[in-house]
């Protein structure tokens, strides 16, 4: 890897497109390095989790406005281009951005597919949606949509690495439009140049707050990964018809660094591949057991470990979770959000309360997708006693190890009952994580996707998919479309109609 110096120039510089990060993203995405056969295996494993956590939202309500909105754009195949296909229907065709749009929302809606944690926050699976629309719309192989993914995630993880976007509230969905803009490079084999002004655009149309994953958090919060895929796969269509970005997007003296993160004087280290280097950063990626923020993960594991050693929850007197700053401030009592706390509150700020999941799966001992968050289940009087008696705190040993070169993402927790026993317990990484008990591999891929399909894809259905995404390495130009699962046991909803038709 290079890690490059980045940092703000002022307008007088005149700084070399060659100097800039865009451009060095773009040189990767350009480099025709082969991808090798354990990040193929990823990859793979990744289409499988993404079908999966589509499947089990195809719905529910995001899943279905965006489906219906995706539908008012179809593309009747012509000239080469045959359109993408929308995640369980069966034959429409629609124009990529908008199946981008449809798919990107029903994988990023159970808030249920791959992370990376780092110097920011991320859900490199979120590159899979645009890319494998464009790469289904142009008519491209396999092999092809797996130099694309590599790429895809590889920028992502990188950027993730090196830049904080969330220190500066700025939604993490701005390293995903630079990333899918690389991934569609790669997937097209586009000039330098081209790829360089994609990436531009895509960086300056997807830079937006993190009220989104705050406060009241809305069905927004899926919306906002497919916006960004979407913005990105425009962005790529102009520079391809020679249309420019802002420059230096990330360098300049008005630019991203200088006013939206950590100003004129910063200086960010970004790692990238070398020339001729393999794009491996999708290994350093996992992938979640449970529908739930990443940092939950570790915690529902405590929370089932520990359900064992307190037959008596109602002698409960209070929970404290010690852990990282990250866990504490976004998604414990330092978040300071009084929704966190409340049995009204949306899904999608009930996974965001690290409170509520460790109160539901100390009473329950498991964790299901849906019913952990239904009205029912969020307000069971004992479970809210449990839930106000829970608190967090940030402990410097976790959030170094979650900072740590092998990072961790766990907690210790210390439950008080009534007669001042106290049992405690700790877990540093998932125990699905690849350093967990029982990590993830091809097998536990298969069983989650076939355990969220089951009563949307028939077994039929199933088994053709799996048998086609296996071979994705040999799957011939034109046969892209075979990735769709299509919804085969249930009748697809339609929602309200709105301006689209």
């Amino acid at each position: 890897m290079i890690t490059h110096d980045v940092r703000v120039h002022p307008s007088a510089d005149e700084l070399a497109r060659e100097d800039q990060l865009a451009w060095k993203i773009a040189e990767v995405a350009a480099d025709p390095v082969a991808v090798e056969a354990e990040v193929a295996d990823m990859v793979i494993n990744r289409v499988i989790d993404n079908a999966s956590v589509a499947l089990a939202s195809v719905n529910r309500r995001p899943a279905v406005v965006a489906r219906d909105q995706a539908l008012a754009h179809r593309h009747t195949p012509a000239d080469g281009a045959q359109g993408a296909a929308i995640f369980g229907d069966p034959e429409a065709r629609v124009s990529p951005e908008w199946a981008a749009w449809a798919n990107g929302t029903a994988v990023r809606e159970l808030d249920y597919h791959d992370t990376f944690l780092a110097a920011e926050y991320s859900h490199p699976g979120d590159n899979i949606p645009p890319i494998l629309a464009v790469a289904q719309h142009v008519g491209a192989d396999g092999a092809s949509l797996l130099r694309a993914l590599a790429t895809g995630y590889e920028i992502q993880v990188d950027l993730v690495r090196a830049i904080s976007l969330h220190a500066h509230k700025i939604d993490h969905v701005a390293h995903l439009g630079p990333s899918a803009a690389a991934g569609l490079g790669t997937l097209l084999g586009a000039p330098t140049e081209v790829t360089y002004q994609a990436i531009g655009q895509a960086l300056h149309t997807t830079t937006a707050t993190r009220q989104s994953r705050k406060g009241e958090i809305s069905s927004w919060k899926a919306y906002a990964p497919a916006y960004a895929g979407k913005a990105a796969i425009e962005a790529f269509d102009r520079a391809v018809r020679g249309e420019g970005a802002p420059a230096p997007i990330y360098e300049g003296e008005d630019g991203v660094i200088a006013w939206m993160l950590d100003g004129k004087d910063a200086h960010y280290q970004v790692p990238l591949p070398g020339p001729g280097e393999p794009k491996r950063a999708i290994l350093r990626t996992y992938t979640k057991e449970y529908s739930a923020e990443y940092q939950s993960q570790a915690l529902i594991d405590l929370a089932v470990r520990l359900r064992e050693q307190v037959p008596d929850l109602s002698q409960v007197e209070s929970v404290l979770i010690q852990t990282s700053h990250h866990t504490h401030y976004v998604i414990g009592t330092g978040a300071n959000d009084p929704q966190k706390m409340d049995p009204k509150a949306s899904r999608e700020t009930l996974d965001h309360s690290i409170m509520y999941i460790f109160a539901v799966a100390l009473e329950d001992g498991d964790w299901h997708h849906v019913d952990s968050y239904t009205p029912e289940r969020a307000g069971r009087p004992s479970t809210v006693e449990l839930w106000h008696k829970i608190s967090t705190v940030e402990d410097p040993r976790w959030t170094e190890a979650y900072h740590a070169t092998e990072p961790a993402f766990g907690g210790r927790v210390e439950i008080t009952l009534q007669d001042g026993t106290v049992v405690a317990d700790e877990l540093a990484v998932a125990d699905a994580h690849p350093a967990g008990a029982r990590p993830f591999a091809r097998e536990q891929y298969v069983t989650k996707f076939r355990t969220l399909a089951e009563g949307v894809a028939s077994p039929a259905e199933q088994d053709r998919f799996l048998e086609v995404v296996s071979g994705l390495a040999d799957l011939p130009a034109g046969r892209l479309h075979e990735l769709n699962v299509v919804a085969d046991a249930l009748t697809l909803e339609v929602g309200p109609q709105g301006i689209f038709r």
